[in-house]
């Protein structure tokens, strides 16, 4: 069941924002330089309700899910919740502006909100012949990260697994599997189930990986 805006306190609210404007994974400690500090009983609260991902570690790593950023967008229309008074109220009233835009201009949140990182220049790969060699010397998660980069978009966005298994025709897939399960425990890499599943080929659903007891179809690394 989708969470309504109304569900959450002002300090949850916040804290999903602050994720959506960083648009990738923030390490816990982070937050309170970033926004209102993080205390287990909002974490917990906000994971179970399924609007983010803590990755476990030293320090634990946050990020935004799908949901979290579809909650996000439903913010934008909203009132301030209870109690949100003076300065903390102004943000909503730019929040409800902003959403006007958003709405007129048919845009995303993610296409206004990117990792600070993007801003660095960077070697473009747009139209690079994909690597079939990967790096010398490199391992299995080395040529995951350069197809990744050679099929997103932009640094933090969501590609295919199938896209990813593509350009690796040489490489079996328990090693795939084997690599992407090992990256997903590093900090910036993100694996993720199709949110819309009827949008599924049956290519997709052959290119998951399982972790856990979620079959994820999307990868996503920061810089």
């Amino acid at each position: 069941m989708s969470v309504l805006p109304d569900e959450l306190t002002g300090t949850e609210q916040a804290v999903l924002l602050v994720l959506m404007a960083q648009a990738a994974p923030v390490p816990n400690p982070r937050l309170r330089d970033l926004g209102p500090e993080l205390k287990k009983g909002y974490r917990d609260r906000l994971r179970d309700k399924g609007l983010i991902d803590v990755k476990p570690g030293t320090p634990m790593v946050l990020e935004l899910t799908d949901a979290g950023w579809k909650l996000c967008r439903a913010i934008f229309g909203t009132d301030a919740p209870d109690g949100v008074r003076g300065q903390n109220k102004t943000l909503y009233t730019l929040m409800k502006a902003l959403g006007r835009y958003l709405d007129h201009a048919d845009l995303a949140l993610a296409d206004v909100f990117a990792p600070a990182d993007e801003a660095a220049p960077s070697v473009s790969t747009e139209g690079a012949a994909p690597d079939r060699e990967g790096t010398d010397g490199g391992n299995v998660e080395d040529r995951i990260r350069t197809a990744y980069r050679q099929l997103a978009r932009r640094p933090g966005s969501w590609v295919g697994l199938v896209k990813v298994r593509s350009a690796l025709p040489d490489v079996s897939r328990d090693e795939v599997d084997t690599a992407l399960r090992r990256l997903y425990q590093v900090p910036g890499v993100s694996l993720i189930p199709e949110e819309n599943q009827k949008t599924l080929t049956d290519a997709d659903r052959s290119a998951a990986v399982r972790i856990g007891n979620k079959d994820n179809h999307l990868i996503a690394i920061e810089p």
